[in-house]
């Protein structure tokens, strides 16, 4: 009973340190504002650029791509000939890549289903064409795909700006071309271009859309087509693709992905990791600069606060004197300087957090077009404010203990006799 009457009279202490000197509290609480405030902004302004990267890269890039562009020829015709002890000197050899396609497409994509952490599954086929439109020739290149598959992974149909993507599923001979190919070859919807294979295959296709992603190297030379019509184009049958494209449900998990399956795949599994090595690394500094940055922020808030704490302990110190005569002891001392410093660090954070998430919807609006963007990016994640309000109560907290830790062992008597 007594202690709780004691932590009462502390309360009330602390009080009335906190509203004698407003200004000082003011100034005290606005300090772990600032900090959380900033903090909030610059996490939510970082997490906003990293998504929209991620948005604009992965609109185009799977999460798994299986080719088999690496498979090379390792016969050796000199071996073949020659005994192990005869004795040679080969300078200059040079691997021949004698297949770059897939034979067993519908088996991959089966596997790959079979995966819990897949979502979705495509096959395309790639290929370099010319472009043709009366005299202009332009160089490019044609994927065939399977339109379904491909807007479930890619979000294909948002991206055409004319036509519809479904339309390659019935029109055989249809094609969805580029914005910026269209323009250089002078074509528009309903049109005709004559494509033609570096084998000397040539035929004519109808404009039927047309489309425009986030990368202008893609708009100016690629177009799409049926994957059917891609396989009878090149003369190879329904289960030819150039690749497979696979999208997890969490795009970290490829490594555990690529090892469960590489070996009954037979083929080259490239991660998004390995491919867009410089997007990670990107994201990644950008976080650390982010976190340096905002801690900075909160650490000379919480100087800020030590200095504020420092001179109401020396401006109180005949106080602390008369309290610790009074048989206050040094435990109460220090209770009663934490509780104002907590008090400190809650309201600031509270305001901060505020004051975070109104800054960075405020930046939310101001507008940016570009690359499809209307406005600044802005992107909340719940750990962001739960951190804030974490580190803003504990440097607060940190910052008022050594103050008044020297409060608490003050001498009474050392400081009443002056």
């Amino acid at each position: 009973m007594a202690d709780k009457k004691k932590n009462k009279v502390n309360r009330q202490i602390a009080s009335t340190h906190l509203t004698s000197k407003k200004w000082q509290t003011v100034v005290a609480i606005l300090g772990v504002t600032f900090g959380v405030s900033m903090y909030i902004f610059m996490n939510s302004f970082m997490n906003g650029v990293n998504k929209t990267q991620d948005d604009l890269a992965f609109s185009n890039l799977a999460h798994i791509r299986i080719d088999n562009e690496n498979e090379k020829n390792d016969y050796d015709p000199v071996k073949a000939v020659f005994s192990p002890a005869t004795i040679f000197n080969i300078s200059g050899r040079k691997d021949i890549q004698t297949e770059t396609d897939i034979k067993n497409t519908n088996e991959i994509v089966d596997i790959m289903n079979r995966q819990q952490e897949v979502k979705d599954v495509t096959s395309q086929v790639n290929f370099s064409v010319f472009f043709r439109n009366g005299s202009k020739k332009i160089n490019g290149s044609i994927s065939g795909v399977d339109p379904e598959n491909e807007n479930r992974m890619f979000g294909s149909a948002d991206k055409v700006i004319a036509g519809k993507w479904i339309d390659l599923n019935y029109m055989k001979s249809g094609m969805i071309i580029g914005k910026e190919l269209a323009e250089d070859l002078g074509v528009k919807l309903n049109d005709n271009v004559n494509i033609l294979t570096p084998d000397g295959a040539s035929k004519n296709f109808n404009v039927i859309g047309i489309i425009e992603t986030s990368i202008k190297e893609i708009d100016r030379s690629r177009a799409y087509i049926n994957i059917g019509s891609a396989r009878q184009l090149l003369g190879e049958n329904f289960d030819y693709s150039t690749c497979v494209l696979v999208n997890l449900y969490n795009r970290d998990e490829t490594s555990q992905v690529v090892a469960n399956t590489e070996k009954a795949v037979g083929y080259n599994m490239e991660t998004w990791q390995d491919a867009n090595q410089q997007l990670v690394a990107a994201s990644q500094l950008r976080n650390i600069i982010a976190s340096a940055v905002s801690l900075a922020i909160l650490l000379v808030a919480g100087f800020g606060i030590y200095n504020i704490m420092n001179m109401t302990i020396n401006e109180k110190i005949r106080e602390i004197a008369i309290l610790k005569a009074m048989g206050f002891s040094g435990k109460d001392i220090l209770n009663i300087f934490l509780t104002q410093a907590t008090v400190i660090g809650l309201l600031g954070a509270v305001t901060g957090l505020l004051l975070g998430v109104g800054i960075s919807s405020a930046v939310n609006q101001v507008p940016f077009k570009v690359a499809g963007l209307t406005t600044l990016p802005i992107h909340y994640q719940w750990g962001d404010f739960a951190a804030a309000i974490i580190f803003g109560i504990i440097t607060t907290i940190l910052a008022g203990y050594f103050p008044a830790r020297k409060a608490s062992k003050i001498d009474p008597v050392v400081i009443i006799r002056g």
